[in-house]
């Protein structure tokens, strides 16, 4: 017997059905076509996915364990996706909830190259959490983008990202930007301030963000920003293959347009493939993430897990320096805490608002956690 996945799906459903429906998503999700039609030995003993377990959820939601072939993934990021998930992604009665993987196929991926470790080491901060934030509105030229890097900058962050939504467009182009942002932060670092990491966001096909990871390169920039679920998996884990020195930070613009647990999704998906570090809407921001979500997304992202380097989550979406401590008894210091528009609200207070925040993350007393 060949090495298998393990598929976790929830499904709506009802006792009398779901054993029929349990084997309907694993030919589905498997060879695709009625069994009765296939008369070859080894897709039938080692193809054809297999139920393993059903169990009662209560209110009419069933989880079903399904193992599949691992060879059917071909080493393939995209392939993975497509096998856990692609036809019963359609089906709206099935969510896929989690996986469980063989340990030859996580180290076929690999997971971070750096992770969090690596993101505390190059911004010398043993011990707490990480501060960021992220330079927006969309519309500002890159003039304008970089003078609001330089006064994050001075009030001692440690990154500074590009919102999602700046790509290469007229108003801000990819390399007048980088160019302007990383000018502005030496400008700040040589008179003395704690040097602040800028994140660009990648964008365009992948000849375009080639281009781009290798100009942000040329300028000493090590950590850029990727929307997997946009790029697409395979192009994702391609960029993370070809080069090795930059680290990656995942961000989840389209992660809720299907039924994928964010624990798997964000916390483990994205980290197997290469993410050093998971961006993911917070409880009680802007997006509707219970705490239970979020504890086990962080959770996710930074356990022990096939050997793979831990991520760094990076809870976001409407968040308020007035919520500092809180965040931080919740999620405790592996973390690093991301509030853009509650700084930018500042206006020409924002080197001050900045600071504070930085001196609220470092002044937490860790130690005494509850």
């Amino acid at each position: 017997m060949q090495s298998t996945l393990q598929a976790i799906y929830h499904v709506r459903g009802d006792a009398r059905s779901i054993e029929a429906r349990a084997r309907a998503i694993a030919i589905e999700q498997s060879v695709e076509m009625p069994l009765a039609a296939i008369d070859d030995e080894y897709v039938n003993s080692e193809i054809v996915g297999r139920v393993e377990a059903i169990r009662d959820l209560g209110d009419a939601r069933f989880e079903v364990r399904i193992a599949l072939a691992a060879a059917t993934v071909g080493g393939d990021a995209g392939q993975l996706l497509n096998m856990l998930y692609g036809n019963s992604s359609i089906h709206d009665d099935v969510a896929l909830h989690d996986v469980e993987l063989p340990d030859e196929l996580a180290a076929t991926f690999g997971g971070p190259r750096h992770g969090l470790a690596a993101l505390r080491r190059r911004v010398d901060a043993a011990g707490r959490a990480l501060t960021s934030s992220a330079l927006k509105p969309q519309g500002l030229a890159a003039n304008k983008l970089a003078e609001l890097a330089a006064h994050f900058a001075q009030g001692g962050i440690d990154y500074i990202k590009d919102d999602h939504g700046l790509a290469d467009q007229a108003y801000s182009p990819f390399a007048t930007r980088v160019a302007a942002i990383s000018e502005a932060l030496a400008s700040v670092a040589a008179r003395g301030a704690p040097p602040a990491r800028y994140v660009p966001s990648l964008s365009g096909d992948l000849d375009a963000m080639r281009a781009q990871i290798a100009l942000a390169a040329d300028l000493g920039i090590d950590t850029v920003m990727v929307a997997p679920m946009i790029m697409g998996f395979a192009n994702f884990r391609r960029l993370v293959h070809e080069h090795p020195g930059m680290a990656f930070m995942a961000h989840p613009s389209m992660a809720g347009a299907a039924r994928v647990a964010p624990p798997l999704l964000i916390g483990k998906l994205f980290r197997l493939l290469g993410a050093d570090a998971v961006i993911f809407p917070n409880h009680g921001g802007r997006f509707g993430y219970s705490p239970g979500t979020c504890a086990r997304l962080a959770d996710a992202a930074r356990a022990k897990w096939h050997g793979l380097r831990p991520a760094m989550p990076v809870p976001a979406g409407g968040m308020t320096p007035a919520r500092i401590s809180e965040m931080l008894d919740f999620y405790g210091a592996d973390i690093m805490l991301l509030i853009g528009g509650g700084l930018l609200a500042a206006r020409e207070r924002l080197v001050e608002e900045t600071a504070a925040f930085v001196a609220a993350v470092k002044q937490y007393p860790y130690g005494r956690r509850p």
